[in-house]
């Protein structure tokens, strides 16, 4: 995954005893109804706790990850990445198994620009509790995991995507950068384990989201049959479920959709496509609307600059709390919505060319993912076009 690298670094892991320590000793104070709470939130996630066939994995992944992260809080990023932290692979043994961080120092450099502390991050991914499981509809036989506290989302790639993603990488902080309400998924590390595979987190769903939606603006292999009432099973559901609905965004729409032009002309222009846009809503509550709200931020930046927090194009966009934009969370008139473009890594290279011409000849009249770059942005913000209003 790193033959172009100057050589990996490979070193023996801290322990992250002292750090579970400080997270136990933290939890341990947690009340009754805190905990109830807790557990109600998590409806259709089910803990690895052991016992679980994947316990010992993820084990290796939290003590693996706490270690990662004490390396960049050690040595804290002091500026822009340079293409020495683009390539460098750091390789740490533990006891049984082998991490490697690749660009770490890059992705160092993202988490702060997003104001997220190592610490936090640490504290999340390390051995602090239970990491969660998340059942997908995915196709692709990746492992879909969540952080105990449900702040990150991890998943499994495959090497090909991991390339992908690594040489784009540069391009990809750049657009950050520019483009700071980017509704690209903000992609905080990419690591390797040794007995297992890759990882990267991303989402956070939020408590009372009653629906998950997976958009690519196509129809072919596009449903998903619900879970049966009553089932702790949430399952993600895709573009011919969503059918007859609509996301009801208010002044917001148009922001929206510039937005999706910004995103999808980056990734055109990386060559990637059958990305997804992740779609979630949950129904306001009374205290949650309007202007009065306490949780609203108004952001000074948008597509076009700076301007006025006062101005009426102004986006209002809800952040997480504690944190900076790191995932879109947009109220409509009665609903909030979860927004973010995933799965950032397919490249359309020669295997892909020839999938698109096998499902051109079976499906002539239907809609399929695997098409040019060009034609899966155009028709993604045509999607978006169409269900917003």
């Amino acid at each position: 995954m790193a033959a172009s690298s100057p050589g990996p670094r490979e070193v023996l892991a801290p322990s992250p005893e002292a750090g579970c320590k400080a997270i136990n000793s933290s939890s341990g104070r947690r009340g009754l109804l805190w905990r109830l709470r807790d557990k109600q939130l998590r409806l259709g996630l089910f803990e690895i706790s052991p016992g679980h066939e994947l316990h010992r994995l993820t084990c290796m992944m939290q003590a693996g990850l706490w270690a990662a992260t004490q390396v960049s809080m050690d040595h804290p990023p002091r500026g822009l990445p340079t293409e020495k932290d683009f390539s460098e692979v750091l390789t740490q043994v533990h006891k049984g198994f082998e991490l490697g961080t690749l660009a770490g120092p890059a992705f160092a450099w993202l988490r702060h620009s997003l104001g997220l502390a190592e610490e936090d991050y640490q504290a999340a991914l390390g051995p602090g509790g239970p990491y969660l499981q998340f059942l997908s509809t995915s196709k692709s036989n990746a492992s879909f995991f969540l952080s105990h506290d449900q702040r990150f989302f991890l998943k499994t790639q495959r090497r090909r995507e991991v390339r992908a993603l690594l040489a784009h990488l540069p391009r990809y902080l750049q657009h950050l950068q520019r483009h700071p309400h980017s509704l690209l998924a903000r992609l905080l590390g990419v690591h390797s384990l040794r007995v297992a595979r890759g990882k990267k987190s991303v989402f956070y769903p939020a408590g009372r989201i009653a629906q998950r939606y997976d958009i690519k603006g196509c129809e072919v292999s596009r449903w998903v049959e619900p879970a049966p009432e009553g089932s702790p099973v949430v399952l993600v559901l895709k573009d011919l479920n969503f059918q007859g609905k609509t996301i009801d965004l208010g002044p917001q729409r148009s922001w929206l959709l510039r937005q999706m032009e910004l995103d999808t002309a980056f990734l055109r222009d990386l060559n990637l496509l059958d990305y997804s846009l992740l779609v979630a809503s949950q129904h306001l509550q009374e205290d949650e609307r309007g202007p009065g709200s306490s949780l609203v931020f108004r952001t000074a930046r948008s597509v076009q600059g700076v301007q006025s927090l006062d101005e009426p194009g102004a986006p209002n966009l809800r952040l997480l709390p504690g944190g900076p934009n790191a995932l879109h969370i947009v109220d409509g008139p009665e609903q909030r919505y979860f927004l973010g473009l995933v799965d950032l890594a397919t490249v359309y290279g020669l295997r892909k060319r020839l999938e698109h011409l096998w499902k051109t000849l079976r499906y002539p009249t239907r809609t399929f993912s695997t098409v040019s770059p060009a034609l899966y942005a155009r028709r993604l913000c045509q999607w978006v076009e169409a269900h917003t209003e």
